[in-house]
């Protein structure tokens, strides 16, 4: 009989063996993360589930309230999907038209709140939904890859529509970032305003997998996302970089960040006009978050976004 505390080979053996199940287990749990992660990562931010589909009612009210009167727009982009829009007219048609792009996972029915200053200051409002959501086709978001040519098209289709002397752009979140990035293809814009957008795609990438996971595994994790983007769709979505595109243009770009975003950081504005002091300028609101600058700010805001498309 053994002594209190006392234990036998068989015993040793019996926990080294458990000690290497759990390890193997553990082991396989994290390599099975370290894969799936990554793909779930990619996929949603890829595909936009539950769309939401704008119901033109919604163009008829803001049309009536606003003194103005609307149309559907609908466009073919390069690779062949059809692209749908709201297009507003004011009574009184200054010749200035603005096209209006929304951040990721939204519609045009999120840009309708900078209708009514634009609109009773006799600009023009042109609301797409970006690919892959609302009732514009695509299964993909790229993030600027694709739809900097989309936002190109549509402003050769704003430059078209009778009595249209003007372009300007305002964009928000990503729509911020795919409009910037717009200026490559389509340098006429006489100026824009980009809310809350991101420097490159990598940045915010890494800056929001860290936020939820770890710091330290943002680097791998995004470039496994990324790895398997390209893999299974064939898109590089870490192209994606307004700064790029600002660096080299020459438009007129009014900056708005709010200082308390923490889904894309101020740090990012700060890049982008760090990039092209020349072209940009850059309003920090105080306490805003994500595109909220307007909620915040909601007598400054359209002064001075009025204010610089009519000095541009």
């Amino acid at each position: 009989m053994r002594a209190p505390g006392e234990y036998g080979a068989g015993d040793t053996v019996g926990k080294d063996m458990t000690l290497k199940r759990l390890l193997t287990v553990v082991l396989i749990g994290l390599s099975t993360g370290a894969v799936l992660v990554p793909v779930f990562i990619a996929e949603g931010s890829l595909h936009i589930h539950n769309r939401i589909v704008p119901d033109s009612r919604a163009a008829d009210y803001l049309a009536r309230q606003n003194g103005a009167t609307w149309q559907p727009a609908v466009l073919q982009a390069a690779d062949g999907i059809q692209l749908q829009a709201w297009f507003f007219r004011p009574a009184e048609f200054n010749g200035g038209a603005v096209l209006l792009l929304h951040g990721i996972g939204d519609t045009r029915l999120g840009m309708t709140g900078h209708l009514q200053y634009l609109l009773r200051n006799g600009y023009a409002a042109l609301t797409p939904d970006a690919r892959g959501h609302g009732s514009s086709g695509g299964g993909l978001v790229t993030y600027g890859l694709k739809e900097a040519r989309d936002t190109a098209m549509w402003a050769q289709w704003l430059d078209g529509q009778p009595g249209v002397e003007r372009i300007y752009g305002l964009g928000e979140s990503m729509g911020a970032g795919v409009l910037i990035q717009s200026l490559v293809y389509h340098p006429g814009f006489r100026a824009i305003v980009a809310e809350c957008p991101f420097s490159t795609f990598e940045d915010v990438a890494e800056y929001r997998v860290g936020s939820r996971l770890l710091p330290l595994v943002a680097w791998p994790v995004v470039r496994m996302a990324s790895w398997y983007s390209r893999l299974r769709y064939g898109v590089d979505v870490m192209r994606a970089s307004p700064i790029a595109a600002l660096r080299r243009s020459k438009t007129p770009v009014l900056l708005i960040h709010g200082t308390a975003d923490v889904n894309i950081p101020p740090q990012e504005s700060r890049d982008l006009h760090a990039a092209n002091p020349a072209s940009t300028v850059l309003w920090e609101v105080a306490g805003a978050t994500h595109v909220a600058a307007q909620t915040a700010e909601p007598r400054e805001y359209p002064r001075r976004v009025l204010s610089w498309f009519g000095s541009h």
